[in-house]
């Protein structure tokens, strides 16, 4: 599977447009690792366990995109957009992926 964030693919043409994809996580934040970050915010530095998880949850919803691009038949999935929020209190994160479901000539 071809993945792009942008609208082409260099050397190869779109034969058909199939539709928009997701792939989407909501992941809760345990509380270690939210006074690991609050004690990175006073201090300065990175919060390694808020990367990581950011980390894992893109994967996560990278793979499940695929997934649900390969059940429509599709070769690539072009314009992917990411978008991170926090919710609740901050300590949920949600990450929506989405781009373009596509089939190649």
């Amino acid at each position: 599977m071809i993945l792009a964030t942008t609208n082409v693919i260099e050397g190869r043409e779109v034969s058909e447009y199939l539709g928009l994809v997701f792939g989407e996580a909501v992941n809760g934040i345990n509380i270690i690792k939210d006074i690991g970050a609050g004690f990175r915010n006073i201090v300065g530095g990175r919060s390694s366990g808020y990367e990581n998880e950011m980390i894992e949850s893109r994967n996560d919803c990278i793979n499940e995109m695929i997934t649900r691009a390969k059940n429509m038949g599709a070769d690539a999935v072009i314009g992917i957009h990411f978008d991170f929020q926090s919710l609740g209190q901050g300590n949920m994160l949600l990450l929506n992926v989405s781009g373009t479901a596509v089939k190649l000539k």
